[in-house]
Parts: structure tokens; C-alpha cells; sequence
């Protein structure tokens, strides 16, 4: 069943979602106040970097099924289904999402519903705004109760948001137990090719659907900052955390995925959503039960306090006048985000130390530039690398993880690589004579 569809906001969640709902064959509107941003996605242009997204927008802007646009009335005079995938940044100086956004869009997408329609929300909120924003929909539209609000979390990985839209591992729908309404069944409808295939389709209260998502991050975020609370351990005792993660990996209770030790974890979701968690248990007065993100969240900066700490030791103690090479900007790899990046924030701090910082990352160099334009950024590995005392593998891009040990070690002044993300193949760069460090693991 084709439906006609909004998307409010077009920034990554948003333009995926778009580009993700037209290839099931639905007729989409993209929405958005940035007449800039609005412009290129109609030229079939994605202002980010992400993998597959930019021949899936081309096909369906060329196909017609999919427009762009800055009139909120023109979507609310077609569609029927509106979703909003609008940012929750953390405030600044405050921990506690910045909902701003995702009120603007319920400000103005309710007035101008003047005949049923079901708003579904995407973007990740604090518990207790979709409850919130959907008496506001009832107060502001013409139709009133006939305009009716659930919260659908969207479970996106950043460089596989295109595989997560088409084919994810779960849908979620919450919605209001006193007014269920009709909207069940429009997101089956929606959402009619994917859950023919088996995926599990969950429908919750609306509290729940809204804690998913954090939950989530919260755990994974919990499981990657043990790892690296381990890590701590094994550099200390001499333990190799990466053989140790292999074996704790295999017992099915707690699985190898997100047991990699390293620079931390960073971007524009975990960091800012175990923020904003805390912040709003606190506000529900049970600030006590997550309190260990806290913790979580301070084991994960401590980890670039680390890797700054390696440098300087590799570089004889003191990092004034140091070459540093680093490899990677972006917060993981097949992304263009450095938005709370562990790489650029390490970068930043070697800069600020005294050292000769050059980075290169085959995506991110733009937005990275934007946020330290006092860096050097280099065009190539190997001009990164030239003359280099130590080698930062802080992203772990494919071109860094089967890079030549042997052509780099030719270019470097010193064959010293720290491993930020120990995802080099430690003997081959051993045999090519480097000197190798990796975070909780053997030097």
C-alpha cells in the first residue's frame, strides 16, 4: 500500500528516513527549514557522508517519488503520515537533550492538520515528551483528536543507515494507552514490506517506545567503557584485553560485539543520549539508578587522556615540537561525523600539548577543519605520515587497518604506531620493524 508521507527534518536521521520510505515505495516529502540544505537533497545531493544514501536519494528524486521542500503546508496539504527526525543536541552547558526542534515542528505541523493524520515520532527524546507533545497536537489542530501522535525510535548505525532503514532488526511503536486510536494500523501500513519479512514489530505504551532508544545506547555504551575499564587493568598487569574480550565474547550471555577496547566511543548519539538520560532520571527523582553512567561516561574521556599520555611517552616525554601523525578525524569509520569525536578530540589535545599534528581522514577532514582549523590536515596517509615520530591510528578506517607497514615505515622519522583502536594485524607491523603500542594490550 503506497502512502503519501512527511519527513520533518533533513539532516541525517531525516534525509535517510526520506530516502529509505520512498524505496518502500511510498511518495515522500522532505521537509526543512534550511532552504540551503533543502536545495542540494533536491539536486539529489547528500550533505553528509553516508554509504548508499547518496544513489538511493538520486533514484528517487529522478523517480519523482521523492520532492524536498521548505513549505510545511504543502505537507500538511498531502500527506497523511508525518514523521519527525529532527536533532536533540545536549544543551549547551547542561547535560539534558535541547528540545527545541522537535518542538518547533509539532509548533507548526499541528495547526495546519485539518484532517486525520498520524504523527510519528523518530528523533531520540527524554521520557514523557511524546505524552506531552501529543496533547499539545490535540490543543493546536483544527482536527483535534483526530490528529494522533506515536513515538516509532529509530535504530540507526552510522556508515549502515541505509541497510538499518530497509531492513532493521526490530520496529517499535509506542502509543497512547488511552487513545490507541488508528495508529497501529497506519504503521503497518507504512512499514507493510519489512514486516513481511519477519521483522519483530513491537507495539508499546508511549514511555516505553521512548526509553528503548536510550536504553540501548546506555547499555552499549555501559559495554564498551568496561572493556575499557578492563584495559586499564591489563596495562597495568601486562593482560592482552583484546584476547581477553575474545574469550569472554564467546559466552553467549554477553557476546564479542562492543567489547573492543580503545579510544572510546563518541558521535552524536551515544555520548549526548547517556547524557541527557541521566539528566532526565534526575528529573524523575530516580537520578540514583543511573548513576553509573557517570562513571561509564568518565571511563570513556579517560581513554583520550590515555592516548595523549602514549604519545608523549613515545616521543621521548614531551611533546613540544613532536611530529604526530593522526590517522582518522571522523568518530568511526564510514562516516563523515566528528561530532564528540575521540580521534579530533586526541588531535586537539596533542596540538595544544606542543606537538606537530597532521590528520588525515579519507571523509571527515572538512568537518573536522571546521571545528580545529588550527590543525595541519594532510591529503593522503602518506603525507601524514612523512617524517612522523609517531603513527596515531585513532579511526579504524580500512585504508588504515591494511595499510603497508613497510612503505610507511620507509616515510616516518621514528617507527613508533600507537593502535587507538587495535585494529592493526600487530605481528605484520612488528615484522616491519615498528615500534607498537596498543591500548590495554602488549608494547
Amino acid at each position: 500500500m503506497s502512502l503519501t508521507v512527511s519527513v520533518f527534518g533533513t539532516g541525517y536521521l531525516g534525509a535517510t528516513h526520506a530516502a529509505g520510505m520512498a524505496e518502500l515505495g511510498h511518495t515522500v516529502i522532505g521537509v526543512d527549514v534550511d532552504a540551503a540544505k533543502i536545495e542540494r537533497l533536491a539536486r539529489g545531493e547528500v550533505p553528509f557522508f553516508e554509504p548508499g544514501l547518496p544513489e538511493l536519494l538520486r533514484k528517487h528524486v529522478e523517480s519523482g517519488r521523492l520532492r524536498f521542500t521548505t513549505d510545511a503546508r504543502l505537507a500538511a496539504a498531502e500527506a497523511d503520515v508525518h514523521f519527525i527526525g529532527v536533532g536533540t543536541p545536549q544543551k549547551k552547558g547542561e547535560q539534558a537533550a535541547d528540545m527545541r526542534f522537535v518542538d518547533a515542528v509539532i509548533e507548526t505541523l499541528a495547526p495546519l492538520l485539518t484532517r486525520p493524520s498520524v504523527i510519528l515520532g523518530k528523533s531520540t527524546v527524554p521520557v514523557g515528551t511524546a505524552a506531552r507533545l501529543a496533547e499539545r497536537v490535540r490543543e493546536l489542530a483544527p482536527v483535534g483528536g483526530a490528529a494522533e501522535l506515536a513515538w516509532n525510535p529509530e535504530f540507526l548505525r552510522e556508515g549502515f543507515a541505509v541497510e538499518d532503514t530497509l531492513r532493521p532488526d526490530r520496529l517499535v511503536i509506542g502509543v497512547d494507552r488511552d487513545r490507541p486510536g488508528r495508529v497501529e494500523q497506519v504503521a503497518r501500513a507504512v512499514y507493510a514490506e519489512i514486516i513481511e519479512r519477519g521483522t519483530p514489530f513491537l507495539v508499546t505504551d508511549l514511555a516505553t517506545a521512548e526509553l528503548v532508544k536510550v536504553s540501548a545506547n546506555a547499555f552499549l555504551a555501559t559495554k564498551i567503557s568496561f572493556i575499557n575499564a578492563i584495559a586499564e587493568i591489563c596495562e597495568v598487569t601486562g593482560a592482552d584485553v583484546t584476547q581477553l574480550a575474545d574469550a569472554i565474547g564467546y559466552d553467549e550471555r554477553i557476546g564479542r560485539k562492543f567489547l573492543g577496547a580503545g579510544l572510546g566511543f563518541g558521535g552524536g548519539c551515544l555520548p549526548k543520549d547517556i547524557r541527557a538520560f541521566q539528566a532526565r532520571a534526575g528529573e524523575l527523582g530516580v537520578g540514583p539508578a543511573l548513576g553509573f553512567l557517570r562513571e561509564v561516561d568518565e571511563i570513556n574521556l579517560r581513554r583520550r587522556e590515555r592516548v595523549v599520555e602514549l604519545v608523549t611517552e613515545c616521543a621521548g616525554g614531551a611533546l613540544n615540537g613532536a611530529k604526530v601523525a593522526v590517522l582518522g578525524a571522523a568518530f568511526k569509520p564510514n562516516s563523515d561525523d566528528v561530532r564528540d569525536s575521540p580521534a579530533l578530540d586526541a588531535a586537539g589535545r596533542l596540538h595544544l600539548a606542543g606537538a606537530q599534528v597532521r590528520v588525515y581522514d579519507p571523509e571527515a577532514a572538512a568537518n573536522a577543519a571546521a571545528i580545529w582549523p588550527t590543525l595541519t590536515y594532510a591529503s593522503s596517509m602518506v603525507e601524514a605520515c612523512e617524517g612522523a615520530d609517531v603513527v596515531l591510528v585513532a579511526t579504524e578506517w580500512k585504508e588504515f587497518r591494511e595499510a603497508d607497514p613497510v612503505a610507511l615505515a620507509a616515510l616516518v622519522s621514528e617507527a613508533k604506531v600507537i593502535d587507538g583502536r587495535n585494529c592493526l594485524p600487530v605481528e605484520r607491523w612488528l615484522a616491519a620493524g615498528w615500534e607498537y603500542h596498543g591500548l590495554g594490550r602488549f608494547a
